[in-house]
């Protein structure tokens, strides 16, 4: 099994470098819980694993399944998806749960667009995903450069789906949203990440309500656009809130649910508070077709981007068979 805590920080610590995590340097270890037989993950080093470290680090990118410490590199990597982070790798917020760098960002890499499409095109992918740090920073919140990639990857790769995985972009107004969504993703995919009732203390940067507004209106801006979002569980959530959260989702017509178990990657993060067995995974999985989700992936390793071209081919199907039954019912 391979370990999932972070050693990053300490080594900072003992070498004199900046922590990547200066906001929880100071803050009192949290305790870790052992994990279950069903956290198994396969250990990162085969040769697909060492090809795609070779393309990505070729092209001076950032991928959040290094950054964010994600447990299927290992198996992705492998079949060279690798999802990309762009504009850098520090973020301007310091959500509880999250193991990318945070501090003062740097300027944005203007060819970094064209770097993006040009991995795209060597690993010879399907489907990517292209999501960023926050960058609160910027006036846009960084929409011109997600627009940017889309544009670079439609015209390196023009057989690839795009999907993209943004921040909220608080408090910046519509036209980041606008901007996105006019460069045509296949996916807009924005995550909830917990419930309403746990914000303050593991995601205090951002709104829950900013958030699913952010999805309903990418919905409106373009009604062909597939919509996504994510939580994780194992925070301290009730199961009713977990049931909420869907319905609330359905009513910004979300048509994409992923749910994961938060897994702590540093003692100075937020604990987690129960590990969720699989069979209530699979119960989560059964309430929210239910609710009319077009597609739901529910797991202990679940992730945004996990298996996210597999998941797109059945989106589609699952949006064909929809449109066809709705289309033989008002006959």
């Amino acid at each position: 099994m391979v370990t999932l805590i972070d050693k990053r920080d300490g080594e900072a610590e003992r070498t004199g470098e900046a922590p990547r995590h200066p906001e929880k340097a100071h803050r009192p270890d949290t305790p870790v819980l052992r994990k279950p037989a069903w956290i198994r993950v396969k250990a990162p080093g085969s040769a697909g694993y060492a090809g795609t470290a070779f393309i990505v680090r070729g092209n001076g990118l950032h991928t959040v399944c290094e950054e964010a410490g994600c447990p299927n590199i290992g198996e992705c990597w492998e079949k060279k998806h690798a999802t990309m982070m762009i504009m850098g790798d520090t973020c301007t917020r310091a959500c509880a749960f999250c193991n990318v760098k945070t501090g003062i960002p740097g300027a944005l890499d203007a060819v970094e667009p064209e770097n993006v499409a040009r991995a795209v095109a060597t690993l010879g992918l399907n489907h990517v995903v292209v999501t960023s740090v926050d960058r609160d920073d910027l006036d846009d919140g960084g929409a011109a450069h997600f627009a940017a990639t889309i544009l670079a990857i439609r015209s390196a790769a023009p057989a690839t789906t795009i999907e993209v995985l943004t921040p909220d972009f608080l408090k910046k107004g519509p036209r980041p949203l606008e901007t996105v969504i006019a460069a045509r993703p296949d996916v807009f995919n924005h995550n909830l990440e917990t419930v309403p009732g746990l914000y303050l203390g593991i995601r205090p940067g951002a709104r829950y309500f900013h958030s699913l507004r952010l999805l309903q209106r990418a919905k409106e801006l373009d009604p062909t656009v597939f919509t996504k979002s994510g939580i994780m569980v194992g925070l301290g959530e009730k199961r009713n809130e977990v049931l909420q959260l869907m319905d609330d989702l359905r009513s910004a017509d979300v048509d994409f649910l992923t749910i994961g178990q938060y897994l702590q990657p540093t003692r100075k993060h937020a604990a987690v508070d129960r590990f969720v067995e699989p069979a209530e995974f699979d119960s989560y999985k059964a309430h929210a077709y239910a609710k009319g989700f077009l597609m739901v992936a529910s797991s202990p390793l679940t992730r945004s981007s996990y298996l996210a071209g597999d998941d797109f081919a059945k989106l589609k199907t699952a949006r064909l068979a929809k449109t066809t039954h709705d289309a033989v019912n008002t006959v």
